[in-house]
């Protein structure tokens, strides 16, 4: 029998820049061809109250305000992931933060041009995941719906 990889869920955030540049769908398309099960989605305007909780871990340095200015810029869509290895997927799937550094085939490589506009953020590690989701989503608003074709996704 394989390794059983747990459950996670991971919060991803399709940034204002993929927002305005009408990539959404496609960003969702590459998570869902990966099997990744969207259990939560909805687009806002974040605030700057929301942005500063949000990016807390990053007050302090030079990126900082700027970080907020672009965040609260435009629309992003919240999506919360689930599956085996989620975080770990995601950030493979994103690529690395700055484009030109990015693995051929990742959502950065093959979409981004500069750093500071890179598309999408994703939960680094399982407690960023439970304390982002906690920021944008309500536990009644995240469906989780087993689907026939997960064995032959997951191997379960």
């Amino acid at each position: 029998m394989p390794d059983q990889i747990p459950w996670e869920r991971t919060l991803v955030l399709v940034k204002p820049d993929a927002v305005q540049r009408r990539l959404v769908g496609e960003i969702l398309t590459r998570f869902e061809r990966r099997g990744l099960r969207i259990v939560a989605m909805r687009m806002l305007q974040i605030d700057r109250a929301l942005a500063e909780r949000h990016y807390a871990v990053h007050k302090g340095k030079p990126f900082y305000e700027s970080l907020l200015v672009f965040i609260t810029s435009a629309p992003v869509v919240a999506i919360v992931l689930e599956a085996p290895g989620a975080i770990r997927a995601v950030r493979r799937m994103m690529g690395a933060t700055n484009p030109a550094e990015a693995e051929p085939g990742t959502i950065r490589a093959d979409l981004a041009v500069q750093t500071s506009c890179n598309l999408v953020h994703g939960s680094d590690s399982p407690e960023t995941a439970r304390y982002e989701i906690e920021l944008f989503f309500r536990p009644e608003g995240i469906v989780s719906v087993p689907r026939p074709t997960d064995p032959f996704v997951f191997g379960l």
